[in-house]
């Protein structure tokens, strides 16, 4: 049975995986200061022995019980409540509820929640893909996505709430949705945009998105986090300036370097070359993620695999944006990269999920795919 489950885990993935938590780890080496290396390095190496550990554990249980609606909503009422008493009883940080803080350790049930909203709309739209044309699943799906949505952006968590709101209209979208209920979709979107721009988003979230427009308005304000990683960005140059050379994160200017800007602070050392590589590895691990997705058993897994990839996508697309100045400055991690236990240990249980989900792939499918995509 072992045996058979560590054929079935797809070491292509893994491999793609490990160069990425390597440059991570060897970015935060390089800018932290010797006296301070424990509380970033030797901790992410920590985070990373479990989380791997995570990774293997899961991949040899059966999760086909996680087609069962009463496990499925009970997962999503425990981690709703933990949202709620996170009002009462979370750590701020950044100016945001979003953390329960256990001395050493602390966590953050919303990277949880995302994976959990991923399996239930995988569970949802598995069941209904005959008349999913019907736009009132859009609206169903709608509220399993809004509980959090709300709960998160009112911590105030800007960033985790855009992240639960694209898993959302990506599985929507790859679930079949017409172009007429694109439509409505995009008109509801500018509707709860408008409403949040004037009744929720505090002064300080206006005053990021305005800089979105006009990143260089305020400088020594809102945009200078923005400035800081561009310029560390483009003083990398082609071939960077070596590791443990990079003046943005050494000499403090860039805030941050290990969470939300690693990807600035690395390709200030590491260069563009560098930089493309990261995001070569980071194509190929989505790669494999939909390639485990279109041999899934049910659409319940295929379903599951594809809101997989959106959720690596978003997170992905949205922090190098920031770091590139794109986007707002929202404080979301880089996968594999960024420091952090949490968000670590939820990408790998989401893996492991998916690598279990390989032992039912149907042979047949799966032939056809290496076909495909091997040429033999």
């Amino acid at each position: 049975m072992a045996e058979r489950t560590l054929k079935n885990i797809d070491w292509l993935l893994v491999l793609f995986i490990i160069p990425i938590i390597l440059a991570g780890l060897f970015t935060m080496k390089s800018f932290v200061p010797a006296e301070d290396a424990g509380n970033f390095f030797q901790k992410q190496i920590i985070s990373i022995i479990i989380s791997l550990a995570v990774f293997f554990i899961f991949s040899f249980i059966d999760f086909r019980f996680l087609k069962r609606t009463d496990v499925l909503v009970t997962l999503f009422l425990v981690f709703s409540g933990l949202l709620v008493v996170l009002f009462i009883l979370g750590h701020v940080s950044h100016g945001a509820k979003s953390w329960f803080n256990f001395n050493s350790f602390s966590f953050q049930p919303v990277d949880a929640m995302k994976l959990i909203l991923v399996l239930i709309l995988a569970k949802y739209f598995s069941r209904r893909h005959v008349e999913i044309r019907n736009i009132k699943h859009i609206f169903i799906s709608g509220f399993y996505a809004l509980v959090p949505f709300l709960l998160i952006l009112l911590q105030p968590d800007f960033g985790s709430a855009m992240i639960i709101f694209l898993i959302w209209l990506g599985m929507v979208l790859v679930s079949g949705i017409s172009k007429t209920h694109l439509l409505v979709v995009f008109l509801a979107g500018v509707v709860a945009f408008l409403v949040l721009w004037f009744f929720m988003f505090a002064p300080y979230q206006k005053a990021r998105i305005i800089n979105l427009v006009n990143p260089l308005a305020d400088i020594h304000g809102t945009g200078y986090n923005s400035l800081q990683s561009t310029i560390a960005v483009g003083s990398g140059q082609i071939f960077g300036k070596g590791l443990g050379f990079g003046t943005q994160s050494r000499l403090k200017f860039l805030p941050e370097p290990q969470t939300d800007f690693i990807f600035a602070a690395f390709s200030e050392e590491w260069g563009f070359i560098g930089s493309i590589l990261i995001l070569i590895l980071f194509g190929l691990i989505i790669w494999r993620i939909l390639y485990t997705a279109s041999v899934g058993l049910s659409n319940f897994e295929m379903l599951f695999g594809m809101g997989i990839a959106i959720y690596f996508m978003s997170h992905i697309l949205i922090n190098i944006g920031m770091n590139l100045g794109l986007l707002p400055v929202t404080g979301i991690p880089l996968p594999f990269m960024s420091y952090g236990g949490s968000h670590l240990l939820t990408e790998f249980a989401g893996l492991g999920i998916l690598m279990s989900m390989r032992r039912y792939a149907r042979p047949a499918h799966r032939d056809d795919m290496k076909h495909e995509f091997l040429g033999i």
